[in-house]
């Protein structure tokens, strides 16, 4: 949600903002106009409740005369101040979805567009030449079969399309992989948690993932839950209605979960392999800030990803995500993305968002600053995920068929070196 304030008084920043991520800015005027219903009711509805408090006191002092017509009139107070308090419900309904309906203001210099008008912030390594090393690349999946690594037909078989079994060195390597990521994390100061992968439907709204993209989630009908998509949404939710001491800086978690999408929509799109899939494990930064560190700490979490992708040696981009690619949430996104030899482009491995003080406000989470509450922001950030053994396979391969490990994986895969084809 947006502090209504700021939004009084900002009117065509907040326009300029949906403008920018290609959405209707009329929807601010709903929301001021909503505002303004809801504040004419509140007053009205605390001056009846004054009067009435004020006519039941003066009953006792009526004479007998007057007092049936006090009584009369406190009677018709009790039924208005009643008819105000189901109004003022009601217009609290209308603002708050009014505001809800409003995605998160983009800070300044955020690129204006959609999913194409990003810009790319910086390059980092170099794709190797396969064709100067005498051999053409195999795709990810023909790479893991070869190793026996992943089982997709019997993934499909089980589980239906776009699920897996993740075996073999495959297994041992995605473990290698989020255990590398969660060390990491710890010897930065996070808190490691193993999270729910299960929520509330006021905790998911709360992170703002039930708007345009709700068709992504899987929802358990029997139950009125979520399957959640990322470990973002429990780490948001952890601290609701809590006011925090964060004592001035960031208070850092790091979540591991499975994680659950329905890639509704993307039918056609990278259905080979393990790119697009239905569940997948993540490592997932979470960040309660002060307001006045936010985009400082949201650069602390793009170093965090840039340490990790160093450690698995792969090429990679960092862009500027455009307003129109934004979460409904994130007021700014950068995304880290690897380069996928076989399909000559770049693939996304991980993300990180300033949410501002969006979520924290939809869940009521505070700071205590000088003794008196006061929002804070939010931020996430992926740490590591399945799909960065896409990335692994095709740029580690080597001409028969094996697979180089990157040295600081190493440790975590029992000292292998390379990973060897079963044939």
């Amino acid at each position: 949600m947006l502090d209504i304030r700021f939004v009084r008084e900002n009117p065509e920043i907040v326009r300029e903002s949906q403008r920018r991520r290609g959405n209707d800015p009329e929807t601010v005027d709903a929301l001021l106009a909503a505002d303004e219903i809801r504040r004419e009711t509140l007053q009205a509805y605390e001056s009846a409740r004054a009067e009435q408090k004020e006519v039941s006191r003066s009953v006792g002092k009526a004479s007998p005369e007057e007092r049936p017509a006090v009584l009369a009139h406190a009677k018709e107070l009790a039924e208005q101040v009643k008819a105000l308090d189901s109004k003022m419900t009601e217009a609290e309904e209308a603002y708050t979805k009014a505001n809800k309906l409003i995605q998160n203001i983009v800070l300044d210099g955020v690129p204006a567009g959609g999913e194409e008008d990003f810009v790319v912030r910086e390059h980092v390594g170099n794709p190797r030449d396969f064709a100067a090393e005498g051999f053409e690349p195999k795709d990810h999946l023909d790479i893991a079969e070869g190793l026996g690594a992943i089982d997709m037909d019997r993934g499909a078989k089980v589980s239906g399309s776009r699920f897996y079994f993740m075996k073999g060195v495959g297994a041992q390597l995605e473990l290698a992989l989020l255990n590398m990521a969660a060390a990491q994390a710890v010897e930065h100061g996070f808190n490691l948690m193993m999270t729910p992968t299960i929520v509330n439907p006021s905790i998911m709204d709360g992170t703002g993932f039930l708007g345009e993209h709700s068709d992504e989630i899987y929802y358990l009908n029997a139950d009125d839950q979520y399957l959640v998509g990322t470990s973002e949404v429990s780490l948001a939710g952890y601290h609701k209605d809590e006011i925090l001491d964060l004592g001035g800086k960031p208070l850092r978690y790091a979540g591991w979960s499975s994680c659950y999408r329905r890639e509704a929509g993307s039918y056609g799109k990278d259905t080979r392999g393990i790119i697009r899939v239905h569940q997948f494990n993540k490592v997932e930064m979470f960040s309660y800030c002060p307001i006045e560190l936010a985009e400082e700490e949201h650069l602390q979490l793009l170093a965090m990803e840039r340490e990790m992708l160093a450690k698995v040696e792969l090429p990679y981009r960092i862009i500027d995500t455009a307003a129109g690619d934004l979460g409904s949430s994130a007021a700014r996104k950068f995304d880290c993305e690897a380069w996928l030899p076989t399909q000559n482009r770049y693939m996304e491995v991980t993300s990180t968002s300033n949410c501002t003080t969006y979520q924290a406000r939809r869940l009521n989470i505070r700071e205590r600053v000088d003794g008196r509450p006061r929002t804070l922001a939010t931020l996430n950030g992926t740490l590591a995920t399945t799909r960065w053994l896409v990335a692994i396979f095709e740029n580690h391969q080597q001409k028969d068929g094996s697979v180089y490990v990157p040295k600081a994986l190493r440790p975590y895969l029992g000292g292998k070196e390379i990973l060897e084809p079963l044939n």
